[in-house]
């Protein structure tokens, strides 16, 4: 790892130390702003990568962590939530509810936390990667130690 990271990245692997992760972050030398893109960096399947996603529920940040190979249906997620409306967030909505830029999101070390539902079809993978708060950065972990990570909600998202 470079002698000096991102601070984002720096959060995130505080946040990861905090709460007892093992993973260790990676860092690329190009972006993997897409599940396709960090999976053939890391040589793996692009369902073993949990997408980071920010929605606006009814105004309220939502961050829904998918396996790569699913898109998300919204209305289930609103039906899951209680919410009238899911829908995509802005970047300028993404960044303040997570301090990070839409391509690097990380699942934790956000200023505060976020609502999160994870992906149960990310369980079938023994390894999960994720972002870890630049579109550089990517960290590896457990389906179960995400839902501890995050204090997430296992769901389908689709």
């Amino acid at each position: 790892m470079p002698e000096k990271l991102h601070p984002n990245v720096e959060k995130v692997a505080a946040a990861l130390r905090e709460h007892g992760a093992t993973g260790e972050i990676v860092v690329f030398s190009e972006a993997t702003p897409t599940a396709a893109t960090a999976a053939a960096q890391l040589g793996c399947e692009v369902g073993a990568i949990a997408n980071s996603l920010v929605f606006d529920a009814d105004g309220a940040p939502l961050l829904v962590l998918t396996s790569g190979a699913h898109r998300v249906d919204t209305g289930l997620i609103a039906r899951t939530v209680g919410a009238a409306e899911v829908k995509r967030a802005t970047p300028e909505f993404v960044r303040a509810a997570t301090g990070q830029a839409i391509g690097g999101v990380a699942p934790i070390g956000h200023p505060a936390p976020v609502r999160t539902l994870v992906d149960t079809w990310l369980a079938r993978h023994e390894v999960v990667w994720a972002a870890a708060g630049h579109p550089h950065t990517v960290f590896p972990t457990s389906y179960t130690e995400l839902i501890r990570l995050t204090d997430g909600t296992a769901v389908e998202v689709e």
